[in-house]
């Protein structure tokens, strides 16, 4: 499997063998094992940015890994805002990463300004 799972955990002991399953990643094909989730599965194959912050473009990751802080969102099968610690993975499920959108107030701020030099038509 993947050199970065971890099979044999000294305190939880030797994890149960599990059937391996294929899933996408920003259009690329990873395995993860059934029953883990999303964040466990990409964490596994050395991932570590699931998205980006939506404005500033840094990289977000997992962080509380239990449902709380939002910062594993992706999109699954094209359903967006998904977070990735809670939703297991399956096989041939398509995941892509957050990307950085357009910032609405720089944009709204930007207009603004245009209009007050007289730029009626933005």
């Amino acid at each position: 499997m993947n050199e970065l799972r971890i099979v044999n955990h000294p305190v939880l002991g030797t994890m149960p063998e599990r059937k391996s399953i294929s899933f996408i990643f920003d259009g690329k094909t990873y395995q993860g094992l059934e029953g883990e989730s999303i964040a466990a599965a990409l964490l596994a194959n050395g991932i570590r940015t699931l998205r980006v912050h939506e404005e500033k473009g840094t990289p977000r990751g997992i962080y509380c890994n239990i449902g709380h802080c939002f910062e594993c969102r992706v999109t699954v099968n094209q359903q967006p805002g998904v977070r990735g610690c809670l939703t297991e993975i399956k096989e041939g499920m398509v995941i892509e990463s957050g990307k950085q959108q357009p910032t609405p107030l720089k944009n709204y701020a930007e207009k603004l300004a245009q209009m007050k030099e007289g730029k009626r038509h933005v």
